[in-house]
């Protein structure tokens, strides 16, 4: 019988029958017939352990597994050790399917979260501006386009500075609220131009631009960091847990005890340490660098339940622009004053042209925002708490991974024997205890490994770089909790694109000051030295609000415009006086 069994073994690996001998599971078809035959030596061997040699011959032929009898060819001998290999390569995938399934699930679903907050924030902008200013607003709707624009092409990744889109964003906002206060007025591009780049001195809308920029840009930092991060983790985990090169240590721990004719023994749990600990050392040596990822990801989700939340910043942006052009109305009369003594007295409208016809959609209801039940179910179907709760959950088991791999496979009792059963497993020659040392973790530590060679002189180069891509996107995480962006923050001078905490200092946070801001304990510089904006491209064909472009004026603010202003004062006898910003 016994000779009947290793000649099939060996007509089946002849034949090239394909052989699914996983340690996990067999599958079916044609390999079933190996599976058998395997199934068959077990018992035999459970039997005897002893039986299966008679009927064997020498092994000098193996180049793998000892040399001694053996029921195993050279070319079923190669064909195990490469089964050996896709059992290793299936246990990691096995294991690391947690990190897998996490980093592109959660990806996806805070993506999609933010984008949809993104389109929701617009959309609200738009249905509450229309209501409140009418066509006012909507003939100038692409500055606020533009706006929604930038922010989205900053979170998907685009070089965009938050700081100078706000500002750009502001800057053209500051013109048309102008034109709108002061209606008996024709201005032109340069005197707007003017305005706008005097608009940080005069703060035209008082604080508002700066706590906007600081919410918004620290929301929108810490939520692309955390997409950009969760994708950075799904792409490590992807390249890591390609291994090669590993073979012959995994062919001699798992079937060479089946070439002995004793297929259903386990290696020692002691030998399948070594084994996997020195096929993974390089992975371990991304243990470090894992591990602050992995805080850096867990204490951004943290700041976006909290002070960074993006959803409040995204419902705060309608808002708060609305907050800052009531601000400007409300103090229109020394705003303008200021702008005729810097800018000159710009020329007043035509009699004839003071009024315009009657704005369409008079009943508008008044400006207010949505309550959290009208609010629209986001595409995620869920909220940002919810989110954050699920993912800092996923991510704590996930520290050490790289290290603890070792141990997870071989804590698995299809790869190993248990620890308690090491007199009556596969040492590596034969059955019995396994007397090596465990190696420690990492490249260095497997000098003296005695199951696999590894050469600790040459640092595995595809490892070296995963380090590097860790530390970047562990650096971009750790300055998102602080709301810096570090691609701005040279260009910038520490201010990164957003706002820090209680304490924090940023260059425009001195209105009127752009990136050259004087030190804590200096009093502010004379604005009219100080350098103006950078000429901006404008839209010479563009509309502004009430310019004077043969369509007619918006009426006054005593006849009930859109933008409800105080009573102007008469500034068309106003003496114009010399170019200076009081």
């Amino acid at each position: 019988v016994c000779v009947c069994v290793c000649v099939c073994v060996c007509v089946c690996v002849c034949a090239g029958l394909s052989l699914p001998l996983s340690l996990g599971s067999l599958s079916r078809g044609p390999g079933e017939q190996m599976y058998l035959i395997i199934t068959f030596l077990s018992g035999l061997s459970r039997m005897s352990p002893d039986l299966l040699w008679f009927c064997v011959g020498a092994g000098e032929h193996l180049r793998l597994c000892p040399q001694d009898y053996t029921c195993c060819s050279s070319q079923m001998e190669e064909t195990l050790a490469l089964q050996s290999e896709r059992d290793f390569l299936k246990g990691i995938e096995d294991t690391s399917q947690f990190l897998l399934t996490t980093f592109t699930q959660r990806h996806r679903k805070f993506d999609e979260f933010f984008r949809e907050l993104i389109d929701l924030s617009e959309k609200s902008m738009n249905q509450m501006f229309t209501k409140t200013y009418g066509w006012l607003f909507t003939q100038n709707a692409h500055v606020f386009q533009e706006l929604f624009v930038e922010l989205r092409r900053y979170y998907s990744g685009g070089s965009v500075s938050l700081t100078e889109v706000l500002s750009e964003f502001w800057s053209r906002l500051v013109e048309r609220v102008f034109s709108l206060v002061n209606p008996q007025y024709q201005f032109s591009e340069d005197y707007l131009e003017c305005v706008s780049k005097h608009a940080e001195q005069l703060q035209p809308f008082g604080d508002v631009p700066r706590k906007l920029r600081v919410q918004v840009s620290r929301a929108f930092i810490a939520a692309r960091a955390l997409a950009q991060g969760l994708a950075t983790g799904r792409d490590i985990v992807n390249k890591a847990s390609k291994v090669s090169g590993c073979v012959r240590a995994l062919m001699r721990q798992w079937y060479c005890p089946l070439c002995r004719g004793m297929p259903s023994l386990r290696p020692c749990h002691s030998l399948c340490l070594n084994v996997i600990k020195g096929c993974l050392a390089n992975q371990a040596d991304l243990d470090t660098e894992w591990n602050n990822f992995i805080d850096a990801l867990y204490q951004v989700s943290e700041k976006l339940e909290g002070p960074f939340n993006m959803e409040l910043a995204a419902d705060s942006i309608s808002v708060k622009v609305s907050e800052a052009i009531m601000h400007m109305q409300e103090n229109s009369v020394s705003i303008s004053t200021k702008v005729f003594q810097g800018c000159g007295s710009p020329r007043p409208v035509p009699a004839r042209s003071k009024r315009s016809p009657k704005e369409p959609g008079g009943n508008r209801r008044p400006f207010r925002t949505y309550s959290p039940e009208e609010k629209p179910t986001t595409a995620a179907g869920t909220n940002l708490d919810r989110l954050v709760t699920e993912l800092k959950e996923r991510l704590r088991p996930m520290r050490g991974f790289w290290v603890s791999l070792p141990h997870t496979i071989c804590n698995d009792e299809r790869m190993a024997a248990d620890v308690t059963n090491e007199d009556r497993c596969w040492n590596g020659q034969t059955r019995g205890r396994y007397l090596p040392d465990v190696t420690g973790d990492g490249l260095v530590s497997q000098i003296n490994n005695p199951e696999v060679e590894v050469d600790i002189a040459r640092p595995d180069v595809r490892t070296r770089q995963l380090i590097m891509e860790l530390r970047v996107a562990t650096n971009k995480l750790r300055h998102a909790q602080t709301g810096q962006d570090p691609d701005f923050m040279d260009s910038e001078e520490g201010s990164g694109s957003g706002g820090g905490d209680r304490g924090e200092r940023y260059s425009d946070d001195w209105p009127g000051y752009g990136p050259y801001s004087p030190p804590h304990n200096k009093p502010p510089r004379n604005p009219a030295s100080s350098p103006g904006k950078p000429p901006r491209v404008r839209e010479r064909n563009g509309s502004k609000w009430n310019r004077n472009n043969g369509h007619g004026r918006v009426k006054s603010a005593t006849s009930g415009p859109a933008f409800a202003s105080p009573p102007l004062l008469s500034l068309s006898v106003m003496v114009t006086v010399a170019t200076m910003w009081r």
